[in-house]
């Protein structure tokens, strides 16, 4: 019922995948063996999204009606719960696809009992959050200052460029795009108080290639990924992402490799340095990379 109105809501089978951290062909799958079980179309797909049937209508009154109750009745249980059964897990936005799933399912082998709880944030808000033990452990873009909370490194990234074809025909290579190459572009990015650290790192490579940050990274809110292509497809502008962005993109915009990836977006697995949770520091260790 969550993976069908997620799939409404997102108004696409991609979407909703993102969304619920799963693979987009387990998700279709899941739609199709929906269908199958109930002997009803519930969704017309479309190349640009999904439609209702009258029938997934129904359904997805219905969903929202039964998930409402049972969201009620966890929260209504969870007074009895003992802390130690929730791993609560800060997420930022594009998160590597592969990060997650094997270190989850190692958790779920070890500690059955231990449910996780996601929740997207910034770097600075999942901060905030562990040193108030709101959270359990944080996925952050830049490490951790200080004594009270440990990191590891769990992913590195290298970042390519989105741009419009039309800007692209002039600027690409075989090898892609150097970064110098879009001097005259403003990079359309994210707020400095998401991930000060990193947005400071970031901008100074930019600026020392000769590109302007832009005006947008002044806004207190990260722009939505729609806003951002908007902006890409202009021409006048490109955003930062990695070889695995899995974001809808119009046809005018392509991904492209920076030469000589001149860009590391790097991932830290941060928890309390006072932590003595086994789940956690079992957790942590399946995220860390094989040697």
């Amino acid at each position: 019922m969550r993976m069908f109105v997620a799939v409404v809501e997102e108004g696409s089978v991609t979407a909703a995948a993102r969304r619920l951290h799963i693979s987009q062909p387990a998700l279709s799958q899941a739609m199709v063996g929906l269908e199958r079980r109930l002997g009803l179309d519930l969704l017309v797909r479309h190349r640009t999204g999904i439609a209702l049937t009258d029938a997934g209508t129904t359904l997805l009154a219905e969903s929202r009606a039964v998930l409402a109750r049972y969201d009620q009745a966890l929260a209504a249980l969870s007074r009895h719960e003992a802390p130690d059964n929730v791993l609560r897990l800060g997420i930022p936005l594009e998160l590597p696809p592969d990060l997650l799933p094997g270190a989850l399912a190692t958790l779920g082998a070890a500690y059955p009992e231990t449910r996780v709880q996601a929740r997207h944030a910034t770097t600075a808000q999942q901060l905030d959050a562990l040193r108030a033990a709101e959270l359990d452990v944080g996925l952050v873009r830049e490490r951790p200052a200080g004594t009270d909370l440990d990191a590891t490194l769990v992913c590195e990234e290298r970042l390519g460029v989105l741009l419009a074809r039309s800007r692209a025909d002039t600027l690409a290579t075989a090898r892609g795009v150097r970064l110098d190459a879009l001097t005259g572009l403003d990079w359309v990015g994210f707020p400095r108080s998401g991930s000060p650290a990193w947005f400071d790192e970031l901008t100074a490579i930019l600026r020392s290639h000769g590109v302007s940050p832009g005006d947008d990274v002044r806004a207190e809110d990260p722009l939505i990924p729609e806003v951002k292509m908007a902006a890409v497809t202009t021409g006048h502008a490109f955003a930062l992402a990695p070889p695995h962005w899995s974001q809808p993109m119009p046809d005018e915009v392509s991904w492209y490799p920076l030469i000589g990836g001149p860009l590391v977006r790097r991932t830290w697995a941060a928890w309390r340095a006072d932590s003595r949770r086994r789940d956690v520091a079992l957790f942590v260790d399946a995220l860390e990379p094989d040697d």
